[in-house]
């Protein structure tokens, strides 16, 4: 069945940002929450069809397939590496879309060297992206957020914040695993800072989902392929935590799977 935009649905007149949407989860995410509604930010780096040299998928590629199917989208370009680019973003969405209601942190970088080999230059832009990136992002809209005392804030994270089974596989994602870790924390100290302004924040880890990226780095084997989830379940659960009670649900750290079964949720086709 074909995905539609419902104008009047659960995010109606909410405005979102999600980085990381030209691909992969965020584009599901932007997806998901233009069904319900929302004006959405489909920020990303990658602007047109082809400008990636090894990736598919663009935000311009998004949004216009959200705006073609009567839903309200805007591609706006940033290098979440970049303070510029990052306050543009929240400036541009809100200039054109309206203030933030939903700021959803997805966008990362990658890169799995072991430890002994690991390029101060590669370690410092992981955690400016994945980690930096999210507070800054959170600094340039929570005052909007406490001042209408409502908003929700997503962040990506992964199982690889929990600690490693030493005796398993040897995937040199130390330093991946340590970004996700301190951006669990911080979206649980973020949680308690903000929870009588009527804010939820929430992190995600979405499971092992078959996006470009993952497939890209050769993630999925075929002793894992059982366990991957699809990315329709990923945007479901991020859409629960865009609309959830603030005063029930925020400061969690929670599994895609697990809110499908909390929640009893359905995820819905997301092709538009």
């Amino acid at each position: 069945m074909t995905a539609t935009i419902n104008p009047g649905g659960l995010l109606a007149g909410k405005t979102a940002i999600v980085t990381g949407a030209s691909r992969g989860i965020g584009e599901a995410i932007a997806i998901r929450y233009a069904m319900e509604g929302a004006r959405v930010a489909v920020a990303a780096r990658t602007v047109n069809e082809g400008d990636h040299r090894l990736l598919a998928g663009s935000i311009t590629g998004v949004a216009g397939r959200i705006n073609d199917a009567g839903g309200a989208a805007l591609a706006v370009q940033c290098n979440l590496a970049d303070a510029e680019d990052r306050a543009n973003l929240v400036a541009t969405t809100e200039r054109e879309l309206g203030p933030v209601d939903i700021l959803v942190n997805n966008g990362a970088v990658t890169y799995y060297i072991s430890v002994d080999e690991f390029p101060e230059s590669r370690f410092k832009i992981m955690m400016e992206v994945q980690v930096y990136a999210a507070m800054h992002l959170c600094q340039l809209v929570l005052p909007g957020m406490r001042e209408r005392k409502s908003g929700w804030i997503v962040n990506m994270s992964s199982g690889a914040a929990i600690l490693p089974d030493l005796d398993g596989t040897i995937n040199n994602g130390t330093i991946y695993g340590m970004c996700k870790a301190a951006l669990e924390r911080f979206s649980s100290g973020l949680a308690t800072e903000t929870r009588d302004d009527g804010i939820a924040v929430n992190a995600i880890r979405p499971g092992l989902v078959a996006t470009p990226g993952v497939e890209y780095f050769g993630m999925i084997t075929d002793a894992n392929r059982d366990m991957v989830t699809p990315v329709e379940d990923v945007a479901e659960a991020s859409l629960q935590l865009a609309h959830g009670d603030p005063s029930s649900l925020s400061g969690r750290v929670v599994t895609a799977s697990g809110m499908l079964e909390e929640f009893d949720l359905t995820a819905p086709d997301l092709d538009l």
